[in-house]
């Protein structure tokens, strides 16, 4: 790429860079800021504690089609003689490897980039180099939220080597908003200085302070309601049958046709099909999972399921204990495993219980469907528990996937000493 280094380019991208952080400045100067947290939540062990401990990189739950989302965000990078910015690279690769076999998003906050934390046009060039085709198969999308006008100078920059297909994965959304049409919006971790200058450019836009209004109230969940209600809900509106009707329908084609399917759980469908089949759970229509010739849908319908729950299965309450297993000697580990299960409310054991057991089938069949326990965690870890506030951090996602292993893999151990009556199993 020879041009890359054009003069005319590189200046008019500092230029560019200068101007927004004049216009960020006098943004600032408009409004009064309130103090911003630090993230700072990654052990002293971590293999890239030095870049880590920054926040710069997230790992932020799913979008609405069950991708994994990671997040980049501009507002933590340090100025550049504070970091090493080839470590930064692997850093980054090193986050991406647990997730690039599977399709997978990227959300990138350019908001706090400028001439002091800016990485140099050849350590960019190098980065869109490091990331070959493993990367950018399962790519889905790639969010630039808050471009400016150097997005658009660097952009023309790489468009000679950027290929079209590529190019057809970014989106830009101009505000913080645009993205809750793609993705699961209270989930990301989105830095304060972020949501901050977010806030600033709509003021900016309306010329005077948003009008103070209030929320309108949630409106009632249909009485067929499947997606988004509670366990108690859906008990309730279906003759106080345990496990809902979505989870039962799910893993029984599963079970019947899917179990030795590659790669089950790992890939995603559309995100149309998607809200289609929930518009017809939602609205008491049968579903018939065959029409749609595909076992991955009613896989991706589960998963979505799961996730949609108001409290997740695990419960709000058992997230802390959760992520305190591998912090525990692993001839431990299946006991507080067993503990903290059965300190669920009986619903939620039974529905938990119902699903580890398909599971448990499923990692059975490994050597066909490539999905052992360990898979299953990575896959099933995040919607069976997240905290009651914000996403969960890159370091919590081990202790999470650890525990819902253990969960499979050991299912006879951990759920044969307690029955109920009305329980049922796959």
């Amino acid at each position: 790429m020879e041009n890359l280094h054009s003069i005319d380019f590189e200046e008019l991208a500092e230029i560019e860079l200068q101007k927004d952080e004049e216009e960020q400045a006098q943004m600032s100067c408009d409004m009064v800021d309130s103090p911003t947290r630090e993230v700072n939540d990654v052990s002293i062990s971590h293999p890239y504690y030095d870049i880590a401990r920054h926040g710069i990189i997230h790992v932020a739950g799913d979008d609405n089609s069950g991708r994994k989302v990671i997040t980049f965000s501009c507002c933590r990078l340090p100025p550049c003689h504070e970091i090493d910015h080839v470590r930064l690279l692997e850093y980054l690769k090193y986050t991406l490897d647990n997730y690039v076999e599977n399709d997978y998003t990227v959300v990138y906050f350019h908001y706090g980039l400028n001439s002091r934390n800016k990485p140099s046009l050849s350590w960019l060039q190098s980065a869109y180099k490091a990331f070959d085709r493993k990367y950018k198969k399962n790519l889905k999308a790639l969010y630039v939220v808050h471009p400016t006008n150097f997005i658009k100078i660097l952009w023309k920059i790489f468009k000679p080597v950027i290929s079209h297909k590529f190019g057809k994965k970014i989106l830009y959304m101009n505000h913080l908003s645009d993205l809750r049409e793609h993705l699961r919006f209270n989930r990301l971790i989105i830095p304060p200085e972020v949501l901050q200058h977010d806030e600033k450019l709509r003021v900016r836009q309306k010329g005077r302070p948003p009008p103070v209004s209030k929320a309108p109230p949630p409106r009632p969940p249909l009485p067929t309601q499947q997606f988004g209600v509670s366990l108690q809900y859906l008990k309730n509106k279906n003759k106080g049958d345990l496990i809902p009707p979505v989870m039962e329908q799910t893993i029984s084609y599963l079970k019947a046709k899917g179990l030795r399917t590659e790669g089950l759980f790992r890939r995603s469908v559309s995100a149309h099909i998607i809200k289609d089949i929930q518009k017809l759970y939602n609205l008491g229509k049968p579903v018939n999972f065959d029409e749609y010739e595909d076992v991955h849908v009613p896989a991706s319908i589960l998963k979505t399921f799961l996730r949609e729950l108001p409290e997740p299965l695990l419960t709000f309450a058992s997230y802390r204990p959760i992520l305190e297993i591998t912090s525990v000697e692993s001839i431990l580990r299946i006991n507080i495993c067993k503990q903290i299960v059965h300190q669920l409310p009986d619903h939620n054991y039974a529905v938990l219980k119902y699903l580890v057991c398909f599971l448990n089938l499923v990692s059975a069949e490994s050597i066909s469907n490539k999905m052992s326990a360990s898979n299953l965690g990575c896959v099933f870890g995040v919607n069976l528990v997240w905290p009651q506030e914000g996403a969960p951090s890159i370091s919590a996602l081990v202790p999470v996937n650890v525990f819902t292993e253990l969960l499979i893999e050991y299912y006879p151990k951990i759920f044969s000493s307690r029955t109920f009556p009305g329980e049922t199993l796959p």
